[in-house]
């Protein structure tokens, strides 16, 4: 074997490691991405507002309370949505990855639920989001300790 029979070799030998690592590459991308675990968060804020709101028709006294609660459940809901969302990402055109997971409009039970079944569904909402918050860090798990918080105290005070 002559002196360029083995750069021949060698160049093909490289050009064959150089396209097995781009195809090893783009394999990747067609893995489903893991879910976010702050969508089953959202939904189960969204889903409280409207049991909230809805529960209004069973106790027009506690008016004032579930009002707030729906409210404020809806601002837990909006945040997560923000933060799921920054955690996809944007393209540099300002478009989002295809992968997004549009928000969840969940519809108001029916029957409207009574204000027991509302408060102990916040009181599961405000565990769920401390047991996450423990799995996580940062701004994703304050977030999560100020919605559990949040909960907290509309299970134990405002529905009280």
């Amino acid at each position: 074997m002559n002196r360029r029979s083995a750069l021949r070799v060698a160049g093909g030998g490289v050009l064959a490691v150089a396209a097995v690592g781009a195809l090893a590459a783009c394999g990747d991308d067609d893995k489903p991405a893991a879910a976010d675990p702050l969508i089953a968060q959202e939904t189960g804020a969204r889903t409280d507002a409207a049991a909230a709101t809805a529960a209004i028709a069973t106790s027009p006294d506690k008016a004032g309370a579930l009002q707030t609660i729906a409210t404020q459940r809806t601002a837990h809901a909006d945040a997560l949505r923000t933060e799921i969302d920054r955690a996809i990402g944007v393209y540099g055109d300002g478009t989002t990855p295809s992968r997004r997971i549009p928000p969840v409009t969940p519809t108001a039970p029916v029957p409207p639920p009574a204000v027991a079944t509302l408060r102990t569904q916040l009181q599961q909402s405000q565990r769920a989001a401390a047991d996450l918050a423990v799995q996580l860090s940062g701004y994703r798990a304050a977030l999560l300790s100020s919605i559990s918080a949040s909960c907290a105290t509309h299970a134990g005070v405002l529905l009280a």
